[in-house]
């Protein structure tokens, strides 16, 4: 087998959707591609996985989160 035909494109567990716009902006967490909650920070995302039974040693592996419209530090609607 090739390299190229060993690629798989994996979809990480949690996902951490754009800002969404209102009084207090929030993102949306989908664990295994179901709506879990909504965080309004870093904090909130660990608490929700860890709900799940996930535990997050490092927020910046694309393996494990996938963060859309943003990085941990975005929770502001640009």
């Amino acid at each position: 087998m090739t390299e190229i035909a060993s690629l798989r494109i994996s979809r990480p567990r949690i996902m951490v959707l754009g800002v969404q716009p209102a009084a207090v902006p929030f993102r949306i967490v989908e664990i295994d591609a179901e709506v879990v909650g909504e965080a309004r920070d870093v904090t909130d995302v660990l608490e929700i996985a860890a709900a799940y039974g996930i535990t997050v040693h490092d927020l910046d592996d694309p393996d494990v989160v996938r963060w859309v419209g943003g990085d941990r530090y975005t929770w502001n609607p640009r």
